[in-house]
């Protein structure tokens, strides 16, 4: 049997929308996209069975959220409150987590169903606590789990941290997919973030790192000709007087790349994102999340303007309202005009950040297993938005500036929240 997925509007992201549009999926691929006339036309010449499901609405690709811990899902408490910056968040969020009172794995469990129900089909899920390791792969979402790693000075790192952290890589599913989290340049020293690169590299793993999250790491003014050798940590190079940014300081070590992607961004200069886009590293723009703590806004204008590859992520309910990216793509497009930017690719810019986008930064808008955009041989992973269409573009920009809350999440060609409409 095949199944049809219909809409008043299909936005494939790599190819022009389509009104009136229809997905054909088998065995959770899709095999036809186009016209809802000419999809079902051609299924009907290939002498196919069809069930048509159908929705007054847009259908997207799966949206992407490309940052979030979920099992921090019940630490939402800590997440409605406003900070002064991050080291007040942080310390409101560890007076939470460390009383061990959590049960990580059911929280993460909340989270990817608050995920589901928010038309979410691919996370990068950042795990600290063993029990909610499995998070993605119970729930049947794609995307990456990393595993965190934080808090290993050099001595320590030598003395058996690598191999403890390899070992707690090893214990990470790797179905959907797995990788490493080196927390941030100011928790980790130099060693373990050169170290880690490597150790995930050679697994055919991926990277994933908050970076420009804190005021701290960005670029001062101050020596530029330093180099590695005695320096134990961007804490030292700080205190040595240097004004290097962190993002210079993870790039000497080798840790962007293709295979990482960074979280945050805020506090980057334009050498900074002229990195990024260097190294094919993409970054998740968490903009809600980052005005709970007191941050600034990400330069979004900059990132669009300068065209660097960009994704959403919504960090967890411990800084952030919901897990619904598309309240972050909303938040987005408010301050890129606020901060001037007048490109008519606005709306279309930043869906694509939340479906293709996220892929891209997970490192799967590519490859047998894609995600991200819908065309043939790609992993049938769709979201509806149930709405009035009219013309293409005004639907497109009502779906950025405030997209409807009843959502429909189709993963791997199956309907798994909302609900369709079955045509006879």
């Amino acid at each position: 049997m095949t199944v049809v997925y219909s809409a008043d509007l299909v936005v494939p992201m790599t190819a022009p929308p389509l009104l009136d549009g229809a997905v054909a999926v088998e065995a959770g691929r899709i095999v036809h996209v186009g016209t809802r006339a000419w999809v079902l036309d051609h299924l009907r010449e290939e002498g196919r069975s069809v069930a048509e499901h159908r929705l007054d609405g847009v259908l997207t690709p799966g949206l992407v959220n490309a940052h979030t811990h979920l099992q921090y899902s019940r630490m939402a408490a800590v997440g409605r409150g406003r900070y002064d910056g991050f080291d007040d968040w942080a310390t409101a969020f560890s007076a939470v987590y460390d009383r061990g009172d959590q049960d990580w794995g059911a929280a993460a469990a909340e989270g990817a169903a608050a995920l589901l129900a928010a038309g979410v089909t691919a996370v990068a899920d950042i795990v600290t606590d063993r029990p909610a390791v499995s998070a993605l792969a119970d729930a049947g979402l794609h995307g990456i789990a990393y595993w965190e790693v934080m808090n290993w000075s050099n001595a320590d790192w030598r003395r058996g941290g690598r191999d403890r952290v390899i070992a707690e890589l090893e214990r990470v599913p790797t179905s959907p997919g797995s990788g490493l989290s080196p927390h941030a340049p100011y928790s980790l020293d130099a060693e373990p973030l050169l170290d880690i690169p490597d150790i995930v590299r050679a697994r055919g793993g991926r990277l994933h790192i908050h970076l420009g999250e804190s005021h701290f790491e960005g670029a001062r003014a101050g020596a530029t000709d330093w180099h590695f050798a005695g320096v134990e940590s961007f804490r030292a190079l700080r205190e040595s007087g240097y004004g290097a940014s962190a993002t210079e300081f993870v790039d000497r070590l080798g840790v962007l790349g293709p295979d990482c992607h960074v979280a945050h961004g805020v506090y980057m200069t334009e050498d900074d994102r002229a990195l990024l886009r260097a190294r094919g590293t993409s970054v998740a723009l968490c903009p809600r999340s980052n005005a709970v703590i007191g941050l600034e806004a990400p330069p979004v204008a900059a990132y669009l303007t300068e065209g660097s590859p960009i994704a959403v992520g919504t960090d967890s309910l411990s800084s952030s309202p919901s897990l619904d990216p598309m309240a972050d793509v909303a938040a987005l497009a408010r301050i890129a005009r606020e901060q001037g930017y007048a490109g008519a690719d606005l709306h279309e810019r930043l869906l694509s950040a939340a479906t293709f986008g996220g892929a891209r930064a997970l490192g799967v808008d590519i490859g047998p297993d894609r995600l991200g955009h819908l065309a043939v041989g790609a992993i049938a992973d769709l979201t509806g938005f149930p709405m009035g269409v009219g013309a293409v573009a005004d639907a497109i920009a009502e779906l950025v500036e405030a997209a409807p809350a009843a959502r429909v999440a189709v993963v791997s060609g199956e309907v798994r929240s909302g609900t369709m409409e079955e045509v006879a």
